[in-house]
């Protein structure tokens, strides 16, 4: 595996990423493509073009799908992505978690199941960066 490949997914961006910041509340369907990051709440589902991130202090109620998903706040709801999904130490989630591949730090709380389209089992890694950030 070359050494782009085992980076994390935190570690790629494509851009300016749409901000849900703190402090912020959205209630409804979020659609639309690029990368969205969410500091705030959302209660709903999204259907996203790209990646979606909830920040340590983000949290969701609903369906997370997108093509990329990776968590370090709190969910309440499933999580489908098209390819991967990234969970790290400070994640607490409550409900189904899917995707093309599923990495999950330790630490990490998952209150479900999680299933892969590649049928691989998760993987595990250990959080280096301090806050999940």
């Amino acid at each position: 595996m070359n050494q782009s490949m085992r980076r994390r997914l935190r570690d790629h961006s494509s851009g300016a990423a749409t901000l849900i910041n703190q402090g912020c509340t959205i209630t409804g369907s979020i659609r639309g493509k690029g990368d969205y990051l969410v500091n705030g709440e959302v209660d709903g589902d999204c259907d996203i073009a790209g990646s979606v991130t909830l920040a340590q202090d983000g949290v969701w109620q609903g369906t997370i799908k997108a093509d990329i998903i990776i968590v370090s706040g709190q969910v309440e709801g499933d999580i489908v992505a098209a390819g991967r999904v990234e969970i790290t130490a400070s994640a607490k989630i409550v409900g189904t978690v899917t995707g093309a591949a599923i990495a999950v730090a330790e630490g990490a709380v998952v209150d479900g199941t999680m299933s892969t389209s590649s049928q691989a089992d998760p993987v595990t890694f250990v959080e280096k960066r301090k806050n999940g950030g």
